[in-house]
């Protein structure tokens, strides 16, 4: 086995979820390819004392469920993967790559319904410690538009790193956004402005995904008003959705329009009631991730850019929407943005001034 598997699961099993003798720690296996880092992972969390269990999962699998099952089926809440979640402590969650394009012939309500169905199931492991990374492959690397041995190594860089120290960057760009609570984003078709007064800002220092490296945070449900124009696709189950337009007033979303795939952002914003809720502002710190590669792990912590998360917010932050939608998409202000903070520029072009360099 490559060292760099036991390097990395040794960050995931002690550092990001901090297994203790004892804990019930359960391991998702997505795809075949996450075998070796699922392997060690449990040997890491066998060593810190913890009971591990693994499940596998497959893209494949899903297509089966969708492309055959009944109404009934295709919207079932697997009870063994919920009560997993119930079950354990820590969760590791160790996701695989498939084709981008393996469920585009998937009718759009059937895939909001596995979707619902599956968020249902993600939204409880917020009970446990968590931590989710991507693991890549072949397919994932064609995506990304790399050679699999280059993607490979890319990886390994940007997880296998001293993360108590990367640390140190994050937190200066969290207590900056924390001294206030007027937030104003502008770029490209964009001016958006909400508060965040009584809610938390969160470092992401590789706790919760890997690679790591972004601040978030609610917006107060009721205060965001304005539009956004996403620069990237929205990802949503493998089908790319581009050209997103969002417009806001006093939190309700008013218009919405896509420039493909339009009717797949209808059927995800009416998934359910706070599905169309602007549930998260998201900061990208990561300056190691400079391309889009299509996939949110990575994606959302490109350094410079901004995202907002559609449907649930996080508990840690103070957030209260409770969908079981919770989609990120990305706004590129690398070139054309800037951030305020009570009407002071705090980030312009993807440049984060936290010693008060800004005008």
């Amino acid at each position: 086995m490559d060292k760099r598997w036991r390097e990395l699961a040794d960050i995931l099993v002690n550092y990001s979820v901090g297994v203790q003798k004892g804990d019930r720690v359960l391991i998702t296996m997505y795809e075949t390819e996450t075998a070796p880092l699922a392997r060690a992972c449990y040997r890491a969390a066998v060593m810190a004392g913890g009971y591990p269990h693994i499940e596998y999962l497959s893209a494949y699998l899903e297509k089966d469920l969708m492309e055959y099952g009944d109404e009934d089926q295709v919207g079932w809440i697997n009870e063994m993967s919920l009560y997993g979640m119930e079950w354990a402590d820590c969760y590791i969650g160790l996701r695989g790559a498939r084709n981008p394009y393996e469920f585009a012939k998937i009718e759009g309500g059937k895939m909001a319904a596995h979707k619902k169905a599956m968020g249902k199931i993600s939204a409880a492991r917020n009970s446990t410690r968590w931590v989710l990374t991507r693991v890549p492959n072949e397919s994932f690397a064609q995506q990304a538009g790399m050679p699999l041995e280059e993607m490979m190594e890319f990886y390994f860089d940007s997880t296998i790193r001293n993360w108590k120290k990367e640390r140190e960057s994050l937190e200066a760009v969290k207590e900056l956004l924390s001294s206030g609570s007027n937030v104003r984003v502008t770029g490209k078709e964009t001016d958006i402005s909400f508060q965040t007064k009584g809610r938390l800002y969160v470092a992401a220092d590789g706790h919760i995904n890997m690679p790591d490296g972004e601040v978030y945070t609610c917006p107060v449900e009721d205060s965001v008003n304005g539009k956004v124009y996403f620069d990237f696709p929205g990802v949503y189950a493998g089908k790319y959705i581009e050209g997103i337009r969002l417009e806001f007033k006093d939190g309700k979303l008013i218009n919405f329009s896509a420039e493909k795939n339009e009717e797949l952002l209808k059927e995800i914003l009416s998934m359910d009631e706070g599905a169309s809720t602007l549930g998260e502002f998201g900061i990208g710190l990561n300056y190691g991730i400079t391309g889009y590669c299509g996939d949110i792990l990575y994606d959302e912590k490109i350094g410079g850019t901004i995202h907002f998360a559609m449907g649930r917010g996080y508990p840690e932050c103070l957030g209260n929407d409770k969908s079981a939608l919770h989609w990120d998409l990305i706004k590129d202000t690398r070139k054309e943005g800037a951030v305020y903070l009570e009407g002071k520029k705090v980030m312009e072009n993807g440049k984060w001034f936290t010693g008060g360099e800004a005008d």
